[in-house]
């Protein structure tokens, strides 16, 4: 099943695919049947029930309505980093025997559409596409072959990253947090309907249209398999939990000259048989200073 989460008239909804058609509800309407978080919270039946209940649902249209991330407040959000061999090279690190793990908050998710911000004291606005894995029930000391049962769904993630405040200590979460960053969605699609840990699936970042970034997910030197089990070992995966899963070679970093974001760019990321997350690039200032005005 593919999944969208919006907002329409200040309401939350839930949309569900049937074919390329979308039917959904919102909590205004009594027949709502919660959101993506209560549902993967529930289990695995109610997702499923969800998705029958919403298909005879009325129609919707995508660009009539308010895209969401597809869960907005995930108790822990992971983000591998380093995990392609061709990245770390770019990158200038040894390729590391053990995954590079950070944290994102929810204060810097935005959904699709919704405009990554630069600040006005950086230049160093840079791209990473990636995979992202959706933990579906709790689980610690996960078996690496028992731990695709405990992903229940992948989407799209753009880990948009301020370069020079990343590298200002050996920690990079600044870098890393920055309001209006983290692009996630537009399509949470259930485990079922893609290759077991989306291996073989094709990653693809176009700045502008242009191709930036190309790689397979099987490429990824630590599987999800392996993640959910190396981070089951230190702590309890909860439902909802995301596993940004790392970005390929290609960054505005690595480039001579370094190729940065700017305002006016449109930056997207596809994988296959997900969807396509596409975002806006503006100046935080000139956003504010709309506001305003």
């Amino acid at each position: 099943m593919r999944f969208v989460s919006y907002q329409q008239n200040g309401k939350q909804g839930l949309a569900v695919a049937v074919g390329d058609v979308w039917h959904g509800l919102t909590e205004a309407n009594a027949a709502f049947p919660g959101t993506l978080q209560t549902l993967i919270d529930a289990g695995e039946n109610a997702l499923l029930n969800a998705g029958r209940a919403l298909s005879s649902a009325p129609v919707v249209s995508l660009v009539a309505v308010t895209p969401l991330p597809p869960l907005s407040n995930p108790e822990k959000i992971v983000c591998v980093g380093l995990n392609y061999i061709d990245h770390s090279a770019e990158s200038g690190f040894k390729q590391p025997d053990y995954p590079t793990l950070f944290g994102r908050f929810n204060s810097s998710l935005i959904a699709h559409g919704a405009p990554i911000l630069r600040p006005c004291f950086s230049e160093q606005l840079d791209y990473e596409g990636e995979l992202v894995a959706v933990i579906g029930k709790a689980g610690r000391d996960i078996a690496e072959a028992d731990a695709l049962d405990y992903v229940v769904g992948y989407s799209i993630f753009n880990d948009a990253s301020i370069r020079d405040y990343q590298f200002k200590a050996p920690q990079w979460t600044p870098g890393k947090n920055f309001d209006d960053t983290g692009a996630f969605g537009p399509v949470f699609v259930t485990a079922d309907e893609l290759p077991p840990g989306c291996e073989g699936l094709h990653l693809q970042t176009r700045l502008n249209g242009q191709v930036v970034q190309e790689a397979s997910i099987s490429d990824m030197v630590f599987s999800v398999a392996r993640l959910v089990s190396i981070l089951s070992g230190f702590m309890t995966l909860k439902p909802g939990d995301l596993i940004v899963t790392g970005t390929p070679s290609g960054v505005g970093l690595a480039r001579k000259p370094p190729l940065w974001m700017r305002d006016g760019d449109t930056v997207e990321v596809e994988i296959e048989k997900i969807g396509i997350l596409s975002n806006p690039v503006r100046d935080r200032a000139a956003t504010k200073a709309a506001l305003v005005a």
